[in-house]
């Protein structure tokens, strides 16, 4: 047994256990973020400082501190004027929770990186790719605070296209992982570049992650608040006032009516190409077949939770389930595509 321990820690299936795991920690950052977003906790922590910021305010004068500083900003002023010091702690543990977990994540990449770098689990001409995910990863936490700017001068929440870049690098770096782990759990060797990537699998995988990104319009304009009924808007087809806005276009962005009319549409779009993916994978074999009817159920798992979610105005539990069934959709999508391109030769 003795001798064994150390064979597994240089062996590629251990490299993808630890990149899994990294996957599973941005999933959790992911709802995390969603969570903090409902609560309204996001602009709770005015200054962005990578090292000291992860001790959290020790005694009551850091509190007064912390606080007063973010009776400064307008979200305070306008919104939550008259704010208790209690009332402001319970927002400010989400912030400080979401923000440890991108701490986190970093030094649980690079510490076990280094590691397998020098035990010869990542070969030295996969050591660039692993270097090109540390660096996505601190481009995130960038992001991440040029979203919270937004919100501290003149508005009383995030820019909804900050808050949808923020998500969009998030998830880009999520399936970067998830595929990373993927070829180092199945490949035994490096793939033959004539390999074909199957079509309809990657166009659902992007139709997904720009689902994501329209949900998090909705989100950042609390459009989830408004047309509460299905499958009618309120006994519209189409929200009203559409394009009240000029030029037309912005009102993609800024429109809630419409950003939950786009969101609504994409839904079914993704439904219908998830289910001809899924049947077509019934034609499949093994990890293939079940990748591909996972991705088919639940996928309709969740239309039925974003139309429950809807009509239920929604409730911060349901919202963050649904965030987080439609990263693990995505991550199950890009599973598919995997097994399409490459059960040949696993």
């Amino acid at each position: 047994m003795a001798a064994e321990t150390p064979s597994f820690w240089r062996s590629r299936r251990a490299v993808a256990i630890w990149l899994f795991a990294v996957a599973a920690i941005i999933l959790g950052m992911i709802v995390v973020g969603g969570l903090t977003r409902l609560t309204g906790s996001g602009l709770s922590i005015t200054q962005w400082d990578p090292i000291m910021g992860a001790i959290p305010p020790l005694n009551d004068a850091k509190w007064q501190d912390a606080f007063a500083k973010y009776r400064q900003i307008p979200q305070y002023i306008e919104q939550n004027s008259g704010m208790s010091l209690a009332a402001f702690k319970g927002i400010f543990w989400w912030e400080w929770t979401h923000r440890l977990l991108g701490r986190l994540l970093g030094v649980l990449f690079f510490v076990p990186f280094v590691w397998f770098a020098w035990t010869g689990g990542i070969k030295r001409s996969e050591w660039p790719r692993m270097i090109g995910l540390f660096l996505l990863g601190g481009l995130q936490g960038l992001v991440g605070w040029w979203m919270v700017m937004s919100g501290l001068e003149t508005r009383v929440s995030v820019a909804p296209y900050r808050l949808a870049t923020h998500l969009g690098v998030a998830l880009i770096l999520l399936i970067a992982m998830v595929w990373t782990a993927l070829e180092y759990l199945r490949l035994p060797r490096k793939p033959e570049h004539s390999l074909t990537w199957p079509r309809l699998p990657v166009v659902l995988t992007a139709m997904v992650y720009v689902q994501m990104l329209l949900g998090a319009l909705v989100a950042g304009l609390h459009a989830g608040l408004i047309y509460n009924t299905w499958p009618s808007m309120n006994g519209r087809v189409f929200p009203e006032d559409a394009f009240f806005a000029s030029p037309w276009w912005i009102n993609v962005f800024e429109n809630p009516g419409l950003a939950q009319f786009d969101h609504r549409m994409g839904a079914y779009l993704v439904a219908i190409v998830a289910i001809v993916v899924g049947l077509a994978a019934r034609r499949a074999n093994g990890l293939a077949r079940r990748s591909g009817t996972a991705l088919m159920h639940l996928t309709l798992l969740q239309i039925v939770l974003g139309i429950t979610t809807l009509l239920m105005q929604a409730p911060e539990y349901l919202a963050a389930a649904h965030q987080f069934l439609a990263a693990l959709i995505l991550c199950t999508a890009v599973w598919h595509v995997f097994e399409r391109r490459y059960t040949a030769i696993a």
